[in-house]
């Protein structure tokens, strides 16, 4: 009798080591898949920021100036939309922990840049975007790092240090540089992080 308890403690054992071994791959497999989400938001942000200096430094004309307004407003139309749905997808099959934690992350991210947004605007009595621009930096390093020490990989953590210290030299630039250097940041911190992590969705 007893030895029939200790088989089924150690096959007990064994079932559960294999469980946590496929959580693991599975959660590996998956996070190697959400580069796309890196490099898909690293693309739009950048191009976001680098338009947003040629629209304001550079003499274009009025057709050009739309083309660059008509893209970006439907790359940022496209990144929600396939966001939304790769998140909808994903949460049908298996949802993780990791998951979940991340999802917390990036809804209080937006919840918090929005509340700043307010709160700068009512405490300056208007806007001053050379101040705001920064500030707003800072809390997106926070979550790039935050999401690189729960995902355990290293060159994201890297890339949110990068971006923070890149939203301290924007402090003391004005908006027009500020542009570029978020640009930078955001090649830094997403979009080659997110390839080199696609990249590896095979292997």
């Amino acid at each position: 009798m007893e030895t029939k308890q200790q088989d089924f403690d150690l096959f007990d054992e064994n079932q559960s080591l294999h469980v946590i071994k496929e959580m693991i791959q599975v959660s590996q497999k998956k996070l190697k898949n959400d580069g796309v989400l890196f490099i898909l938001w690293g693309w739009a942000m950048f191009y976001n920021y680098i338009s947003s200096y040629v629209l304001r430094e550079i003499v274009i004309t009025y057709q050009i100036r739309k083309g660059f307004e008509y893209f970006g407003t439907g790359l940022g139309i496209f990144a929600f939309a396939f966001t939304i749905y790769y998140i909808f997808r994903n949460s049908r099959k298996v949802t993780t922990y990791i998951g979940i934690s991340l999802r917390y992350v990036w809804i209080s991210l937006i919840v918090c840049l929005s509340l700043t947004n307010m709160i700068l605007f009512h405490g300056l009595k208007g806007l001053n975007v050379e101040l705001q621009h920064p500030i707003l930096m800072l809390f997106i390093a926070f979550a790039i790092v935050v999401t690189g020490g729960i995902l355990r990989y290293k060159l994201l953590i890297f890339g949110g240090i990068v971006f923070g210290i890149l939203a301290y030299t924007c402090s003391y630039f004005s908006i027009e540089w500020q542009m570029i250097c978020e640009a930078v940041a955001w090649v830094i911190a997403f979009i080659i992080p997110g390839h080199i992590l696609y990249s590896k969705r095979n292997s």
